[in-house]
């Protein structure tokens, strides 16, 4: 799995992404949402917020197959590709494949969404119907419309509990039962969730990406744990992006009131697509010293090209950039630097460093006993000047 990767050199090409730091929480596919990202520059944290644990040999899955196959259900929901898969599998196993697969053929089987319907598909069954949107609200929406009253139903899990939606269909009249194919689970290691919380709170990361509403859950769950959720929530509200596949996955954080970004397709692609374009937008871009200096994660483009800054470089310049063309004094930038004492030596140090990393030295100006400017073009004065 990943953790934080090479970051790009400032040669050659570099992508949309180049110079932004990005989380991952994924449990599963996380390989493939690295390899996306990456390839479109960014560098990449991965911290699996949750595990699968497959339910093969659970003896609740096994009593409910049993029971679907003793006895039809009207409406077989099948909710996760995986989980559906899984299901079969584990039929499967316990020799009872075939006279699942037979019950299925004569019910009416609703997918929620395109990937759902695919696994359907290749058990060699063909869905009744499969909403667009992929929310459960909608298959529950066609179900009380439909009418439920005296109806059997089945619900395969997909690791949580459908808040509402096993309520509903009772309250309605219908006899539900539950299919637990699999369980979410915390990480067996948590040592990489609480890196990428520490990198959310400290806004070391320019987004996090959630692709499962337990992943999300997961996170602010630890986070609690750890007494950081106020400063968690604080940190995806203002200033770390919070991209969520979709919107049953962002429900957790909507919950408490965290806005979040979400493609129109409910896709991996999509999702670092949105980010292409979310990331870029949000970077600050000045003219400086007659050339255009836009400042991101952990990199700035001077004219187009791609120059990695270190982290005590880019609080500098952070800390430049909130009031360009005005003279930051020594005692504030030391305040800036991360983990700084109080010799102001280290802000000269870092300085330099900065200076070499951004290969135009007449960026920052230097100002006799009182500190350090950006060179704002004169253009630019008016415009920047209450910034």
């Amino acid at each position: 799995m990943y953790e934080e990767q090479q970051r790009p050199d400032g040669g050659g090409q570099h992508g949309p992404l180049a110079g932004f730091t990005v989380g991952v929480t994924a449990a599963r596919r996380a390989d493939e949402l690295g390899a996306l990202l990456q390839r479109r520059g960014a560098a990449v944290l991965h911290a699996p917020a949750l595990r699968i644990v497959p339910l093969a040999d659970d003896g609740e899955l096994l009593a409910a197959t049993k029971e679907i196959i003793d006895q039809a259900p009207d409406v077989v929901v099948a909710t996760t590709a995986i989980g559906f898969r899984g299901w079969i599998e584990a039929a499967d196993g316990w020799g009872f494949g075939e006279q699942l697969l037979r019950r299925l053929h004569n019910v009416e089987l609703l997918a929620r969404g395109p990937k759902v319907k695919g696994a359907v598909r290749a058990a060699g069954l063909t869905e009744e119907w499969s909403p667009s949107s992929e929310s459960m609200a909608e298959v529950l929406d066609r179900l009380l419309e439909e009418g439920v009253d005296g109806r059997r139903i089945a619900v395969q899990l997909h690791g949580e509990p459908l808040p509402g939606f096993v309520e509903s269909l009772r309250a309605a009249g219908a006899e539900v039962v539950l299919v637990p194919v699999y369980r979410w689970m915390p990480p067996e290691d948590i040592g990489p969730v609480d890196r990428l919380l520490d990198a959310v709170v400290s806004r070391s990361l320019d987004a996090v990406t959630f692709t499962s509403a337990p992943a999300a859950a997961s996170l602010l769950s630890r986070a609690g744990d750890r007494g950081l959720r106020g400063d968690l929530l604080a940190a995806l509200s203002h200033d770390v992006v919070p991209a969520c596949v979709g919107p049953v996955t962002a429900l957790p954080l909507q919950a408490l009131g965290v806005d979040t970004v979400q493609p129109e397709r409910f896709r991996l692609g999509p999702l670092v697509q949105l980010l292409c374009q979310e990331l870029p937008s949000r970077a600050r871009a000045l003219p400086v010293a007659g050339h255009r200096v836009e400042i991101r994660g952990h990199a700035v483009l001077v004219d187009g090209a791609l120059k990695p800054v270190p982290p005590a470089g880019m609080a500098l310049l952070r800390a430049l950039s909130r009031r360009p063309g005005w003279v930051v004094a020594r005692a504030e930038l030391l305040r800036a630097l991360p983990g700084a004492g109080r010799d102001e030596h280290a802000v000269e140090t870092a300085m330099a460093r900065l200076r070499t990393a951004l290969g135009a030295p007449k960026l920052i100006q230097t100002v006799v006993k009182r500190g350090y400017r950006l060179a704002l073009d004169p253009a630019a004065d008016t415009k920047y000047a209450d910034v």
